[in-house]
Order: C-alpha cells, then structure tokens, then sequence
C-alpha cells in the first residue's frame, strides 16, 4: 500500500510550525542564561526556580524522591541546587517544563498518559544506564530519554491527519512506525524533535541523542549517548512501559549494543534497579503544576 499523493512538508516548515504555537516557558531562558553566567550564585538560581511553584515542587518532590537516593530532608530548591548541581537541575526544569508544553493532542493520535509514562521510563532506563557505564553528568541521559519523541508530538499537534494516515499505514504494512514517517515524509520524528530542540537553543548532548534514537549511528558528537537512548527505547517498548506511535518493538542496532559495552545478563541488574523509580518519578512529573 502506497500512500497517496499529498502535500510536502520539511523538517523546517514543521519547526517553524512547531515554534509559532509551543515554546519553552520564558523562565527557562532565565534560568539557562542565569546558569552560564559566571558571577550567578545559587540563591539568584533558586530565585529563578521558585517564581515557578509547581516546579518548584515537582523537583522538590523529585529530589526526595528515590531517583536521587538521598537521605537527608531537600527542604529548599538552594539545598536542591547544591545537592543536585545546577547544569543537572536546569535539564531537569527543562524535562518538566517540555512535559507541559504540548497540550490538546487528540487521544485517538495520541495517550498523553501513556505516551508520557513511556517516556519518563526511557529516561530513567537511560540515566541507570549511563550510572552503571559510570557516565558525569547522568541527567542529561535522562532528560534525552524524556523528550526522545517529541517529535511525535510535533507531528500530531501541526499535522494531524498524515500522523492518522501514517499509523494505519504502518500497521497494515506491518511496519515499524519511523520507518513509516521517513517513507511519508523524509525524514522521522527523531530528526524533527532533534531540530525543534536545536531550535530552542537545548545542549548538543541532548539534542543530538534524541535526533538519532532510531539511528543512532548517525551521532557524530555523543555516539555513546544515542546508543543509550536507543537501547533504553526498544527496552521500554518490549516491556510495554507507556505507548506512543510505536506499536511494535524497533530493531536493535547491533552497533550501539557494541558502543556501550554491556553483557545481557547486567540488564536484569538494571532493570531491577530501575523499576522502582519508575511510578513515583512518572507521578511527580506528571503532575499538574
């Protein structure tokens, strides 16, 4: 089955599209500028947090959370900023702030609970993944894991009827489903979610991963990264953690299995690892603010 002629769109026309409707709350440009700022102390950080209550007690709650492991009360977003550290808290004010960014997606495109549920256990798949490689700066594999597909999100909010049209193709075709997009389209939701962050000024080692998940061989500057996110991403799709456009498992790039070094039997470890973090971590995040 073919599809049928149809209009032609671009990975900047999605962008434009994307960035004319949807961008990131101003406070994260406050907070990013304040950050690269060389004289900003951790009070004027905390300041720009906490003009943000829910955030501001979404990454409290996050912070006494098992995520971090920490045994002492985080009472303050200042004792937060100086446990966590600020370039990881600024990616997890970035993960946060994305999660409420896309509102109004049709449920029969898209389950915002389960599409969000899924991607929250990327993200805590990759950063315990990254914490057994021994990797700094974990956070950043998590926020990556969390905005792996906000392509898709892009997609269902700018172009809904060929997202409708490409889910039934992909199933009837027995398809994977970015594979779908790069035949409809050129290009899939990873190449668009990874070009909407660029657009928004988000770190290479974040946008990159995300624009490579499917393909991870791609990734010039954080291969081991790409690879992480694309072996956390077909882990949650074959334990059915969420759903997104993804009806069916991804083929596992033998490459990136090679990047990262791992034995089959240290993803049972993981896993067990992970799994708790889970519910409490998707709870928090996904709250309403």
């Amino acid at each position: 089955m073919a599809f049928a002629d149809g209009p032609v769109y671009t990975l900047e026309w999605l962008v434009d599209r994307t960035s004319t409707v949807y961008s990131l709350p101003l406070f994260y440009e406050q907070l990013n500028e304040a950050i690269n700022h060389p004289r900003t102390s951790i009070d004027d950080i905390a300041k720009i947090i906490t003009e943000d209550q829910g955030l501001t007690a979404r990454l409290l709650r996050l912070a006494n959370s098992p995520f971090f492991g920490w045994f002492g009360k985080v009472d303050s977003i200042n004792k937060a900023v100086t446990i966590i550290g600020t370039q990881q808290l600024r990616d997890l004010a970035l993960a946060a702030s994305v999660m409420g960014v896309f509102t109004g997606i049709p449920e029969e495109l898209l389950n915002m609970i389960s599409f969000w549920r899924h991607s929250v256990a990327c993200g805590i798949l990759a950063r315990t993944l990254a914490t057994w490689r021994r990797e700094t700066n974990v956070e950043r594999f998590f926020v990556a894991g969390i905005l792996h597909d906000v392509g898709q999100l892009m997609m269902a909010t700018t172009i809904p009827p060929v997202v409708m049209e490409m889910i039934g193709q992909s199933r009837a075709s027995n398809q994977p489903y970015h594979l779908t997009e790069l035949d409809r389209l050129g290009f899939d939701h990873a190449d668009a979610g990874g070009a909407l962050l660029r657009s928004w000024k988000i770190p290479a080692n974040i946008a990159e991963p995300v624009a490579s998940h499917h393909r991870p061989s791609r990734a010039e500057q954080f291969p081991v990264e790409a690879a992480t996110i694309h072996l956390s991403d077909i882990i949650c799709q074959a334990m059915e953690y969420g759903q997104t456009g993804e009806w069916c498992v991804s083929a596992l790039d033998p490459a990136a299995w090679d990047k990262l070094g791992m034995s089959p039997h240290q993803l049972g470890a993981i896993l067990k690892q992970a799994e708790p973090q889970l519910e409490e971590t998707f709870s928090i995040l996904a709250e309403a603010p």
